[in-house]
Order: structure tokens, then sequence, then C-alpha cells
């Protein structure tokens, strides 16, 4: 093993004298590179391999080649590369290869060593890397997407990016993604291909044999492609996808109106495709001239598209009446109510659309659940106070057992300031029984401190303590325990605290809080503390480090602490903790008996 170290090391040598040589680095600063060398060389030779030292070793040469650069550039030096920054650069493929060789299922490790060669411009070494990550890590389109892009932008081959994705898809036959890009690749060949053509006819140029295939310039790759594709591939969603991807060249009309007749045809019934075709009569707008146009007049071509996008909606609701058809037509009505105009007749008009058409998609029983809070809050931002009443009373109808609805329903009468909470408070727990009701009672005591005595906030702190379940009371104590002493203060809160404590389970927040209110009484007494961090670490003691350091903490800085007590804590957490929470233990000890902590 030496003698392996010793000969890399000496292959260094012809670099650095050169970086001495010709002013790049200091004699000193050489040999701190050797040093530096050496002790990386040990740890990649040792037979118990460590990825992070093969990471360390890559990181040193990368910064290494980094501080090179900045200082050609410092002196103006150009020279010389062959001799210097080749040799590192190979030296980090090398630790690359030897890397990947090893941990072959890391991925980063594969794509930081891509990163690398694109960074510094190694394009014969990446196909390299492409190829070995690729035949090891089949099974991610990602990769092979990656790679064919940087063919077909970076090296300019259509041929081998085209080759990739067909053998990518020989893995993944049915990858939207993996066709969506091979299509646009295709799109994007005839695209230049169809530019270099109009330069040579510019040029005038005679190009002899040679001659432009009319099918690729035409797209008729891609035509193919996507043929084959919506064999394979299921939903509106691949078709709208390629659509889209081929919006974007100018020559594909036809190809565009294929790929429309077709989603049309197959999917007549998915909310997605009237969605598209609702859309899409924005994009259309008018035959008309906009050039000179008034203010007036576009806000009149404006309510038309949009008229027009309703009336496919409209239509779509009725061909396909589910809430998934529903939401679509809700968002595109919220879409453009939320968008900027400075005509108040066309905010107004949008607004009334979109409550109209929350109403229709209530009356039809097909508005989803969480739609009704947007309906709420539109109908509230604009005080219709008794519409949004009566809907937040059907939602609750409709989903009786669903929390989120009955909070919806409260939230709404307590921000109407209704004489009806209290009763719709005891509706809600009925219809829930006992099961996930922790919001309902948040939200109930917390509408009680600002508005009823302290005397029934408490009794519903304590009834809430009975109606949960014993996981949501662990929250209930919490906020108890917290109410009582901003209300009662610390004589009370003692009290409540020994009380809560008759039942399991708790939370660490609970003891917590309790051992802080305790150190804000000016007469704070150790006694009080150590029973209660003696009550949380018969709860959490085997699984929370940091209390039994807060613990010590307290002996060690309480004026009535007792610091020979702190070797018997010590004692009791080594015994307590499990697994790695000693080592953690001892660490966070030792760091406080060094006042570091």
């Amino acid at each position: 093993m030496a003698e392996r170290i010793e000969q890399r090391l000496e292959d260094r040598v012809p670099e650095l004298e050169q970086l001495e040589r010709v002013g790049l680095f200091t004699h000193k600063e050489i040999r701190a590179i050797l040093r530096k060398a050496s002790a990386l060389e040990y740890k990649i030779q040792r037979r118990a391999l460590r990825k992070e030292d093969f990471i360390n070793y890559i990181q040193y040469e990368i910064n290494l080649l980094e501080l090179i650069k900045k200082r050609r550039a410092r002196i103006g030096y150009s020279f010389k590369k062959e001799e210097i920054e080749f040799s590192i650069l190979q030296r980090v493929h090398s630790l690359f290869k030897r890397a990947t060789g090893k941990w072959k299922d890391d991925v980063q490790l594969w794509l930081s060593h891509v990163a690398f060669c694109k960074q510094w411009n190694t394009k014969h070494q990446l196909s390299k890397v492409f190829s070995s990550m690729l035949a090891i890590h089949p099974n991610k389109p990602a990769l092979w997407i990656m790679a064919a892009k940087w063919e077909m932008e970076t090296r300019l081959s259509s041929e081998s990016a085209r080759h990739l994705f067909l053998r990518a898809l020989r893995f993944h036959p049915g990858c939207p993604k993996l066709y969506q890009e091979y299509f646009r690749m295709e799109l994007m060949n005839a695209e230049k291909q169809r530019k270099e053509k109009k330069e040579f006819e510019r040029a005038k140029m005679d190009l002899g044999e040679f001659s432009y295939s009319e099918e690729i310039l035409n797209g008729e790759m891609a035509r193919i492609i996507y043929r084959d594709a919506a064999q394979k591939i299921k939903g509106a969603e691949f078709h709208l996808a390629v659509l889209s991807i081929a919006k974007l060249f100018d020559f594909t009309q036809d190809l565009q109106k294929e790929i429309l007749e077709s989603l049309q045809t197959k999917f007549a019934d998915d909310p997605l495709t009237w969605d598209y075709m609702a859309r899409r009569e924005l994009e259309l707008g008018s035959l008309q001239s906009t050039e000179h146009s008034t203010k007036q007049m576009k806000v009149s071509e404006m309510t038309q598209r949009e008229e027009r996008c309703c009336a496919v909606f409209e239509e779509a609701v009725g061909a396909v009446p589910t809430e998934d058809m529903w939401k679509y037509y809700i968002t595109f009505c919220l879409e453009r109510y939320n968008r900027k105009t400075n005509s108040a007749e066309l905010k107004q008009k949008r607004l009334e659309r979109a409550l109209n058409v929350f109403d229709k998609a209530h009356e039809s029983s097909l508005l989803p659940e969480a739609l009704y809070k947007l309906w709420l809050q539109l109908l509230l931002e604009f005080s219709l106070s008794e519409k949004a009443a009566e809907v937040a009373e059907a939602v609750t109808k409709r989903f009786s057992l669903s929390v989120e609805a009955w909070q919806m329903r409260l939230q709404v009468l307590i921000q109407l300031k209704s004489d009806d909470v209290p009763q719709c408070f005891e509706e809600a727990i009925k219809h829930m029984k006992s099961k996930g009701t922790l919001p309902l009672w948040t939200l109930w005591v917390e509408w009680s401190e600002g508005t009823n005595s302290k005397e029934d906030t408490e009794a519903l702190y304590q009834r809430s303590l009975r109606a949960t379940t014993p996981a949501e009371t662990v929250t209930m104590k919490e906020k108890y325990l917290d109410w009582t002493y901003r209300n009662h203060g610390y004589k009370k809160v003692k009290k409540v605290f020994t009380s809560l404590c008759e039942n399991r389970p708790f939370s660490i927040d609970f003891f917590k809080k309790m051992i802080q209110i305790e150190k804000e009484q000016v007469a704070c007494k150790m006694l009080h503390l150590r029973e209660y961090y003696e009550r949380a670490l018969r709860e959490f003691g085997s699984t929370d480090s940091d209390l039994w350091v807060d613990y010590i903490k307290e002996e060690l800085s309480h004026p009535q602490g007792k610091p020979e007590n702190c070797g018997n804590i010590h004692w009791r957490a080594m015994k307590m903790l499990q697994g790695d929470l000693v080592e953690d233990f001892v660490s966070k000890h030792t760091l406080l008996q060094t006042g570091h902590l």
C-alpha cells in the first residue's frame, strides 16, 4: 500500500513543479498540497473504504482546480494547461470511477460526476459516464432523458439522442415523460433542420447530393412517436402534454389538429378535455383587430371571451356531471375573478359569475367539500352574511360526519357573532361522537376564552378532557394549563397540574410548561422543579436525553440546587436512555461540564 501511495504522489510531481515554475503557487504552498494529498491518498487506500473519504478527496481536487483558474486569471497566464489541469482532471475522473464502481447504487454520486464533466467540459468522458450510469440504473427514466438532452443540446447529435430514447423506451414502454421528451426532441431537430435549410437557401448554396428529408422537416417523426405513445398511454393528460409541446413550434398545425381530434374523440368524458376546450376559447380571441380598440372595447372583448369559455363549461357540466368537472369550472371562474383589472364592471361580472357557479354546483350536490370554504370566504368578503350562514348550514347537512365541515360552519358563525354558536358546537360534538373532535374542542375553548366567563371556560376545558380520546387530551391538557396560569395565576395552576397528572397520556411540553411557570416565580423553589422533572422523567426518561441534561443544569445553577445530586442523575440517565441516546447524552453532558452548553 505504501509503495502505491508513494507512486501516486510521485505522479503528481511534474504538475506541481510546473505550478511553482510558472508562478501560480509558492514552494511552501506546493509542500502543503503534497502533505494534504498524501493524507487523502492514505484514506482511500485502506482496506475498509469510506464513501466520505472519496468525496473529500474529489472536493479537494475540484477546489484546487478552481484556485488554479482564479490565479491564472489574476496573473494573466494561460499556458501549460496540458501539463497542469489535464492531469488533475484525469485524477478526479479516476476517483469518481472508483467511487461509482464501489457504490454503484448511489445515484447522487453518478450525478456529481456528470456535473463535474459538464463544468469542466470533458465531453468524451461524459459520454462514458452516461453509458456506465445507464447500464447500472436503466430503471430511472429521468437519467435517460438527461443523457438524451445532453446528446441533443450539447453534442448536437440528434441520432445519438434518438438512439438513447429508443433504448429507454425498451425499458419503460409506458412512460409518459419519456415519450413527451422524445416527441419534443424530434420537433427541436425538425426546427433546427428547417432553419439550416432556410440559411442555405438564403445564401444560394449548392448542397450537391445532400438533401433534407421533407418528413423530418414537417415533424413526421414526432407524429410517429405520438401515435405509438397514444396506443400505450391512456388518459387525456398525456395528449394535453404533447399538444402543449407541439404548440411551441410554428410548423405543427396539422399535428396539433390530429392530437386535438384524438383528444375529443377518445376522452370526451374526461373533465381535463373539457377544461382544455373551454380555456381554449380565451386564446382564440376576436377576429377583429384590437390595435386601435378603446378601453371599453377591450373590456367588452374580454367579457365575450370569458362568456364563450363559460358556455363550453356549461355544456361540460351537463355532459359530464361530476365533482371534478364542477371543480374545473369553479377553478376557472376564481382564476378570472382573481386577475387584476381596472374595470369595476368586469370585476363585478366575474364575481357574480363565480358566485352563480358555486350555487349551481351546490344545487347539483356536486360541489366538493374543500370548495365550500372558498365559497364562504367569498360570501363573507362581500358581507353576504345571510347567504354565508345558509351555505355553512348546508355544508354540515351534506357532510355531517366531517370535522372540517363543522369547523367551516362554526368559523362563519363566530365571524358573524351569531347567537347560535354554542348550540352549533353542541350539535357538532353530538354528530361527531368523540372521534377526531380535537379541532372542534380547540375552537370551542378559544371562542369561549374571548366570550364566556372564566367559570364557563374552565368547565368547558374539563368537559373536553372527558369527551376527547386519550391521545387528543394531550393537547387539551397543555392548553388548559396555559389558560389557567394566564387567568388564575400560580397557585391555581399548581392544583390543575397535580389534578391533570392523574391521567395519562402526557406530552413533554406539558411538563416543560410547568417547569417554565415555576422558573418565572420570584420565589422559584428547587423542590418543586425536582418534582416536575421527576414526573417528566417517569414518562420520557428513556427517550429524551435533553430532559436529563436540563435537570443536571438546574441542580448546578439554581440557588437551592444540590450539585452532589448530579452524579446520581447521570447514573440513572445512563441506565434509562435507549440506544444512541446514551451517546447523545454523554456528549451533551461533557459540553456542560466544560462550560460549552
